[in-house]
């Protein structure tokens, strides 16, 4: 593979004060990543390469991260911006160039380190904190990618598989139904074949769709009338079998209508969504919110171990496409104000509000809009991180 040359020259070792000193002495950009330095008698934390004036090695202190520095009373360096990501971002740059050099080639977490100059546990860590995914996801869904552009430019699956990677049908079809969302040869048929039962009710927050696959609950939406919904359905799953069941569903719709209702706390569906790994991290991070309680997008990025990835977090509730099951109506700005939700913002505040008080969801039009009117106000005066 050319993105990993066996000449690759030998990762830095770091692993002792004497050798992390000397990274710092020649301000070796390669050790970035790998540890900081905090100076004593500044109160700074640096990188190893930092340009600035070098400390004496007693007033030097090392860090395995920028939160330990950080914790020990230290201040990021305005120089090197030790907090930031600009050589991290190359390094991962660099690792995501080398996986996405060949598909096929299935790199060991050993093998891209080499090729980044970077140990494989702080390339992992590094990985995650800026992708919010590990390698070896990263790699699961690029291939799934590959395989998907393939299906759906007119490959036969065998040929598909083999292209993206997959060297047995039994490994593809173990690895790819996230990235698909069903098999690889319903795909290529763009869901020809599959039934996906539903049916709609009316509910304090307006008509409600739910519909399922044989696998479980694939969509709950809410919306203005039972006719746009279906049409939305039948849009999206185009090739599909639509069949309305509305008996088939009533336990299901049972349950929506109990939590609205306020004699329930809890929707325990079984779930068929097709998600990315991050997405996947993000929705089950929602599924741990308590009943009557709120967490922020900040608070969510942190959750998932991607502190960074506020935005991204919102984009992950913005695509959750069961309402309910998947409390995306629980997350909020950092202040408590508003920001998007799918379903319409009079919907969120309504739950939000039902949720707070362990009662029942008011009906939309009589006890929604004047609070709707208060929370555009407040973004008025406080952008949103994001619509989610």
């Amino acid at each position: 593979m050319n993105a990993v040359p066996s000449t690759a020259p030998a990762r830095l070792d770091t692993s002792g004060d004497t050798a992390r000193w000397d990274a710092v002495a020649a301000r070796d950009a390669r050790a970035d990543g790998q540890f900081f330095y905090g100076v004593r008698t500044t109160g700074v934390f640096c990188r190893p390469s930092c340009a600035s004036r070098l400390p004496r090695p007693e007033n030097v202190e090392f860090f395995p991260d920028a939160d330990s520095a950080r914790a020990a009373g230290y201040r990021d360096c305005k120089r090197c911006q030790p907090g930031g990501l600009p050589r991290e971002l190359e390094i991962v740059q660099r690792a995501c160039a080398a996986l996405d050099a060949d598909p096929q080639e299935r790199l060991t977490l050993a093998r891209l380190g080499e090729a980044v100059h970077l140990s494989p546990f702080h390339l992992q860590r590094l990985f995650k904190r800026v992708l919010g995914v590990s390698p070896r996801q990263y790699q699961a869904a690029r291939r799934g990618a590959v395989l998907r552009d393939a299906l759906a430019q007119g490959a036969d699956v065998t040929r598909a598989s083999a292209d993206a990677g997959f060297n047995s049908s039994s490994r593809l079809y173990e690895s790819v139904a996230g990235e698909l969302g069903m098999a690889p040869s319903a795909f290529r048929r763009k869901g020809a074949g599959l039934t996906i039962r539903y049916a709609d009710a009316a509910t304090p927050l307006g008509h409600v769709i739910v519909a399922a696959t044989d696998k479980g609950i694939c969509r709950i939406a809410f919306g203005d009338s039972a006719r746009a919904l279906s049409e939305s359905l039948h849009a999206d799953f185009e090739n599909a079998r639509c069949v309305e069941d509305a008996a088939g569903l009533a336990p299901f719709v049972a349950q929506i209508d109990a939590y609205l209702h306020g004699r329930s706390e809890r929707i325990e569906l079984p779930l068929d969504l097709s998600a990315t790994a991050f997405q996947q991290r993000v929705w089950d991070a929602l599924q741990r919110i308590p009943y009557g309680e709120t967490r922020s997008y900040t608070e969510i990025a942190e959750t998932v171990g991607s502190p960074r990835a506020v935005r991204a977090v919102a984009s992950a509730c913005a695509s959750n496409p069961v309402a309910l099951a998947i409390p995306c109506h629980r997350v909020v700005q950092k202040g408590g104000s508003l920001a998007g939700y799918r379903w319409g913002l009079e919907r969120k505040a309504a739950l939000i509000d039902a949720e707070a008080r362990a009662g029942e969801v008011h009906v939309l039009q009589e006890a929604v809009q004047p609070t709707t009117r208060l929370k555009r106000r407040e973004r008025a005066d406080n952008p949103p991180e994001t619509a989610a």
